[in-house]
């Protein structure tokens, strides 16, 4: 849960930072600009707002890690042409740097306060509230290198995160080379950046990319 707050801490400051310039530069999500995975985080922290609220009693079904789907293709995503259109509604940048720190400020606080035991559903899941932010750790941090890929001026994510998201990683695909640095195993293990000849070869026979979503 600590780890939720860095991740998500980090990434809700790098977005105060931005520019309205920065806003108009591709991101690391294909087909999205800064502002469009800007609003897409605003929808990310009103999903973990509402699962924080939404308790059962049932048996838990996912923990941190299968949480996520997985495959080797990215699959269509029926809101990304509206997240898109969303994000130009907003018109100026202050409007959406203001939303999304807005409602991931609140995301965070209501993390801290949050029962680590308390069963939570979401999506036809059922995890502990400590699993369920502990798989919002990935989402945040790609999002956060996602986020600064067109921007080398910027902060990436925390050390901590990207450890423990390449952990993750590797659970599902198995290890990467240990002299690979935890962006490179996840930029390339997720496909957001193609291997070079050498990095393919140490691959062996490891099909790539994962795409956890």
């Amino acid at each position: 849960m600590d780890l939720f707050s860095l991740a998500l801490g980090s990434l809700l400051d790098e977005v105060g930072e931005l520019t309205d310039d920065d806003f108009t530069r591709p991101s690391g999500c294909e087909g999205w600009l800064v502002r469009d995975l800007v609003c897409h985080l605003v929808i990310d922290a009103q999903d973990v707002l509402i699962t924080l609220v939404t308790p059962t009693a049932d048996a838990v079904t996912h923990d941190q890690v299968t949480y996520w789907d997985v495959s080797h293709e990215p699959a269509d995503d029926p809101l990304a042409a509206l997240t898109v259109r969303l994000a130009a509604a907003y018109g100026e940048p202050w409007m959406l740097k203001h939303h999304v720190d807005d409602v991931g400020r609140a995301a965070l606080r209501a993390a801290e306060l949050a029962d680590p035991t308390l069963k939570v559903a979401t999506q036809d899941k059922v995890l502990c509230t400590s699993g369920y932010l502990g798989a919002y750790v990935w989402e945040w941090t790609l999002h956060h290198l996602d986020l600064v890929v067109n921007l080398p001026d910027r902060a990436g994510p925390p050390a901590g995160a990207l450890a423990r998201c390449r952990a993750t990683l590797e659970r599902i695909a198995g290890a990467f080379p240990a002299s690979w640095s935890d962006v490179d195993v996840l930029l390339v293990g997720t496909g957001r950046r193609a291997p070079t000849e050498s990095e393919r070869a140490a691959l062996g026979a490891l099909e790539i990319p994962f795409v956890l979503g």
